[in-house]
C-alpha cells in the first residue's frame, strides 16, 4: 500500500566497491551544485579536492565533513 511516502533509497549491491572519490561531474551532481561553482571552489582552494596526476578527485569523506562544517552555525547562512 502506498500512503504517498517516498519510498527509501535502495542500498548498492553488495559486490560493488564503494566511491572513496568522486570525479567533478560527480561530485557536482551529489552536492547539488553546478559544475561551474564546484570549478569556482576549487580553483580558490575552498572545497577539498585532490589531484592524481592530471585527474582532479574529491574525497566523499571529506567532501561530508566539508558540507557539515558550511552548515555549522544554526540558521547562519553562508553563501559559497
Amino acid at each position: 500500500m502506498s500512503d504517498g511516502a517516498p519510498s527509501p533509497p535502495t542500498a548498492a549491491p553488495a559486490d560493488e566497491t564503494p566511491r572513496l572519490a568522486l570525479r567533478p561531474k560527480e561530485a557536482a551532481k551529489a552536492l547539488g551544485i553546478g559544475e561551474r561553482l564546484l570549478w569556482s571552489l576549487t580553483n580558490r582552494g575552498e572545497i577539498p579536492h585532490v589531484w592524481l596526476g592530471k585527474a582532479i578527485l574529491y574525497p566523499v569523506a571529506e567532501l561530508e565533513r566539508w558540507l557539515s562544517e558550511q552548515t555549522a552555525g544554526g540558521s547562519r547562512k553562508r553563501r559559497m
